[in-house]
């Protein structure tokens, strides 16, 4: 039954939203797919229904392929799983938590490792029953806090999560490759340009773990590659390796010098140029200097605890970097009540030296990968208005460790040693885990081997944002006017646009439309009878669907128009034609 306009729950918008930030969420808001019900929270109209229906429908049939089997848990979920893996401290204020009426502690369900584990544990307990793939498509909540982009980073949102039980890492190893496979025909399934890359597992947890960006301008996240090797990588796992040594016995003894007014590395080297010159003629850089961030670290269980990071002073501390070496802790700014707790650290003049973090201030002072034992530094002085020069790590201060928090740039050597490294940005899609035995050892998940020993099972985690692949898509292929939707995932196969006011446009239309769904095409159907023109012309491009077929001035000559909408390709065919041209279009090699 073809879906007509004139009866479609829908309302167009000639304005962007107030509240949507790109340029897809504008026009799914505009086209009317989507509506914003609360902040980060969306109602599926018609539209957006039948656009997710596909996505979901692409995943339920790669998952199936691998042998998935699929199954459905609830929503609202108890508390002692989640206690009993630590979530339900590490996640923070991201989970959704909330009493009933007896008072028992329940959450809205992030993710679902847990509730899988135990699945598992109820009702397999021998080797025999392995290897098992299960999923589901299911909602997920996360109280963000400051959801935006629509649906890309919302508070309730879908996705497909996927584990594999195995008895050993050969068979876990097995399975992630079958996902890896699978999600690659997903994604080449769904039309939009991405990129695999190594991922960070953040506070999933496990080893291999690998992220499918879109490859998107207005992405969230920043991945580099290499084109020399094609390795890629998200920033947060890029590991840069530690700095060679350096021979120091030509250095100088350390020595304080005073820099008055100089809180920010500009003015230092501002300062250390006009007043205290390289004995060699080069001018100091900010690369000479050694800039010490300090935040503040919230743990879930509610403790503080400081943290300074040294890193080059031509560099900066990257939050998503460091927000993944700190996990599942989040990091605020050290703000001015901290600085007057640990007095011994001279905001502005901060340094590692035996004034400072080392000795008198007990804060734990972890360094960048790049600054190599002998290179040495302009740094704080640890006194207002001072800094030290020829300061040299491992001879005048060491450090409790490393960490990879400074940001990466454009050129930057890959961590593999094949060429420079490039920058991009992405959406996140997809994400897979070689998750091992953490959740099973938490939840007791074991089975007897052949044996007849108890053994732990290995488990991997996969998930895909099936709602956030809506988004993704749609800002990968609009233009200027509207949405354009690749035609695995366009709502339907053909838009019949009938204009003007004569009669015999609408009889054709409607005959044609009749034609069009005995050939197995679904067909949205502008009739609406007193709408003009342009404005059904302008609807049908913002609604995007890829073949527009339009009824109108030319049928007096016995002809239609067929536009294509991702290439803007208009002919005329005749009426006698038109069911056919369509097809060839939609469906190659169909006949009607």
């Amino acid at each position: 039954m073809a879906t007509r306009m004139s009866t479609l729950f829908l309302r167009t918008l000639r304005e962007d939203p107030a509240d949507a930030e790109l340029p897809g969420h504008r026009l799914l808001v505009r086209a009317g797919y989507v509506r914003r019900a609360a902040p980060g929270i969306f109602t599926w109209l018609p539209l957006g229904l039948r656009v997710l229906r596909k996505v979901e429908a692409i995943v339920r049939e790669e998952m199936d392929a691998i042998g998935g089997q699929e199954l459905s848990f609830p929503a609202l979920l108890p508390r002692e799983p989640y206690e009993r893996s630590g979530r339900w401290e590490e996640y923070g204020p991201l989970l959704f938590r909330l009493q009933d009426r007896k008072g028992s502690d329940m959450l809205l369900g992030p993710t679902h490792e847990e509730m899988f584990t135990l699945a598992v544990k109820d009702m397999f307990s021998s080797y025999k029953e392995l290897p098992l793939t299960l999923y589901q498509v299911q909602t997920k909540y996360r109280d963000e806090a400051r959801p935006r982009a629509g649906l890309l980073r919302g508070r309730e949102f879908i996705m497909k999560d996927s584990y594999s039980f195995d008895l050993d890492d050969a068979g876990l190893e097995a399975a992630y490759q079958r996902h890896r496979d699978a999600y690659i025909r997903i994604f080449d399934r769904l039309g939009f340009e991405y990129v695999v890359v190594y991922a960070d597992s953040g506070a999933m947890g496990g080893s291999a773990s690998e992220e499918f960006l879109a490859v998107s301008k207005h992405g969230e996240d920043t991945f580099v590659r290499c084109a020399a090797s094609g390795y890629a990588a998200n920033v947060e796992a890029v590991v840069v390796p530690q700095a060679p040594p350096i021979d120091a016995s030509g250095v100088p003894a350390a020595h304080v010098e005073d820099t008055p007014d100089t809180p920010t590395i500009e003015t230092l080297v501002a300062a250390a140029n006009a007043h205290h010159p390289r004995a060699d003629g080069r001018a100091w850089t900010a690369a000479d200097t050694l800039k010490n961030v300090v935040v503040m670290l919230q743990h879930p269980d509610g403790t503080r605890e400081p943290l300074a990071i040294g890193v080059p002073g031509d560099r900066e501390v990257d939050a998503k970097r460091l927000e993944a070496q700190v996990s599942p802790a989040e990091f605020v700014p050290f703000e001015e009540k901290d600085f007057a707790q640990h007095p011994s650290l001279a905001k502005g003049y901060i340094g590692p030296g035996v004034l400072g973090l080392e000795k008198a201030s007990g804060i734990r002072y972890l360094l960048d990968p790049s600054i190599a034992e002998g290179s040495a530094w302009i740094t704080g002085a640890d006194e207002h208005g001072k800094h030290v020069f020829d300061l040299v790590h491992g001879r005048d201060f060491t450090a409790d460790g490393t960490i990879q928090a400074a940001e990466i740039r454009d050129g930057d050597p890959s961590p593999d040693g094949a060429g420079p490294l490039t920058l991009d940005r992405g959406i996140e899609m997809g994400h897979i885990f070689q998750l091992g035995r953490k959740y099973a050892e938490a939840l007791d998940l074991k089975v007897l081997d052949e044996h007849g020993k108890q053994v732990t099972v290995t488990m991997g985690s996969y998930g895909i944002g099936v709602s956030r692949a809506v988004a993704a898509v749609a800002e990968d292929t609009l233009d200027e006017v509207g949405l354009c939707w690749p035609r695995a995932l366009a709502p339907y196969d053909v838009h019949v646009v009938a204009t003007g006011k004569d009669g015999a446009v609408f009889t054709a239309a409607e005959d044609l439309v009749g034609d069009l769904e005995a050939a197995g095409l679904d067909v949205i159907y502008d009739d609406r009878p007193k709408v003009s023109p342009g404005v059904k012309f302008k609807d049908s491009e913002l609604i995007g669907v890829p073949t527009i077929l339009v009824v109108g001035k030319g049928l007096a000559q016995g002809v239609v128009e067929i536009k294509d909408r991702r290439t803007g390709e208009r002919r005329e065919v005749a009426v006698s034609d038109a069911v056919r041209e369509v097809l060839a279009e939609v469906a190659p090699g169909t006949t009607p």
